[in-house]
């Protein structure tokens, strides 16, 4: 069995492992890492959760052990599709490099440019960025890419998703093409493999699962449910995702509730505190320190139920998650898999259950035919609470009859009859007619 002081890594960096209770490399790890340390370029694919972090953390440390980094130049570059994911693997870094003195910077959005602009001006070994807040810093001159040594693209399909694949290319083209580069993603759609083909050198290619594929120590299902009205669809979803929680019992711990909307994460997380679940949203729309502050809460245990969008589906690391909601079937059927591999991760035991109405019917077929399994479908027994009934008006209080309208006067001769009931007269317009029209048919035709 490969073990990590295998894998020739510099001693200070095999002491931070050993310091965080670590013996054996992952799959992917043992895979990634000797190509790495050799300088050339790795293009690994694996699915979330299997250690893909590590796998370009610990190589990257050894290769910058020597050397300093010149201001606004840093000596390497990661770049990640979102905030979260941007701060894991600053974290990673944290916890890798306690026995060296190399330094980083961290550009997310959400942090003011000034405290940012000072990192970058004293010089920085590792610069950890999603690509639009790196090109804000690159177009205000305050930062060159030309000393980049080693790059890394991590979970490039979601940057793929994201749209942020004309940015990647871009970044690319700004750095030396003598650079070594790290390629991750847990899928390989067509235009993910033109970038690979058009950036990467000769990669090592380490494949560590079948693509798209979920983990063995995740226990799925799904509530197929059907409405009682199409108008209470969101309403009895609710009430069907409290009846799972209930039903897990006390072995969940804790979980992510994921929805496909923001809006609806909101409200899922409002309607989750009102029946006194301890609960709370985190999305892109929330600011950088409420995303932040959530986010450590449900990490120390503080929360126990996180309601997120996707943007939250790739980047969470909390080892410990033991349950996943998907409140609404994902859109994309890659999304199920990355949402779900928030629990089960590190060899635990995880579960991740879903809500499918009849409207998800081909979202569902399209996630089974990505996996290649069927999904467990759950036996419920919940029964909609019955919709309240209205409040009937109490009877109003007998309004006083109106006065009858008067009539103009006007209408009222036109209302009138003549009072001779004889002639043949246009009725109450007579005498305002001419002679010869109000004449009778005998008189008009004697004339």
């Amino acid at each position: 069995m490969t073990k990590f002081t295998d894998l020739k890594l510099d001693a200070r960096v095999l002491k931070a492992i050993s310091d965080a209770g670590y013996e054996v490399p992952t799959p992917i790890q043992a895979g990634a890492i000797p190509p790495a340390l050799e300088g050339r370029d790795v293009l690994g694919i694996a699915q979330t959760g299997t250690g893909k972090t590590a796998s370009f953390v610990l190589p990257m440390l050894t290769l910058l052990a020597k050397g300093r980094a010149r201001a606004r130049m840093p000596r390497s570059l990661v770049l990640a599709p979102t905030r979260e994911l941007a701060a894991q693997v600053a974290e990673n870094f944290d916890t890798y490099t306690k026995h060296m003195k190399l330094t980083k910077a961290l550009l997310i959005g959400g942090v003011s440019f000034k405290e940012q602009d000072a990192l970058i001006d004293k010089g920085v070994d590792v610069l950890i960025a999603t690509p639009g807040r790196l090109l804000d810093h690159f177009e205000r001159g305050k930062l060159l890419l030309t000393g980049v040594q080693v790059m890394v693209v991590d979970e490039a399909d979601r940057m793929l998703d994201m749209g942020f694949i004309p940015d990647i290319e871009r970044i690319f083209s700004l750095t030396p093409f003598t650079r070594q580069t790290l390629f991750f993603s847990a899928t390989m759609a067509p235009e993910i493999e033109r970038i690979t083909n058009t950036f990467l050198s000769n990669p090592e290619r380490i494949e560590v699962a079948r693509q798209a594929t979920t983990s063995d120590t995740i226990n799925q299902g799904v509530a197929i449910y059907k409405p009682t009205r199409k108008d209470r669809t969101a309403k009895e979803k609710r009430g069907l995702l409290r009846y799972l929680i209930e039903k897990e019992g006390a072995a969940c711990t804790n979980a992510i509730v994921f929805c496909n909307r923001k809006t609806d994460v909101d409200i899922v997380a409002k309607s989750l505190q009102k029946y006194g679940y301890d609960a709370a949203p985190i999305h892109g729309d929330l600011d950088q320190s409420k995303r932040t502050e959530v986010l450590q809460g449900f990490r120390d245990g503080n929360l126990r139920f996180l309601c997120a969008s996707d943007v939250a589906a790739r980047g969470l690391d909390v080892p410990s998650v033991s349950h996943v909601f998907n409140y609404d079937v994902p859109g994309h059927a890659e999304d199920y898999v990355h949402r779900i591999g928030r629990t089960g991760r590190a060899g635990r035991k995880g579960t991740a259950l879903m809500i499918s109405t009849p409207s998800d019917e081909k979202l569902l077929a399209a996630i089974e035919s990505l996996v290649e399994k069927d999904i467990p479908r759950l036996e419920i027994d919940y029964t909609a609470e019955p919709p309240h009934p209205r409040k009937k008006k109490e009877d109003a209080p007998e309004q006083a009859a109106k006065p009858e309208r008067k009539t103009s006067q006007r209408k009222s001769r036109r209302d009138t009859k003549s009072s001779d009931s004889g002639d043949n007269r246009v009725v109450g317009m007579g005498d305002h007619l001419p002679s010869f029209i109000a004449m009778s048919f005998e008189e008009r035709r004697a004339s």
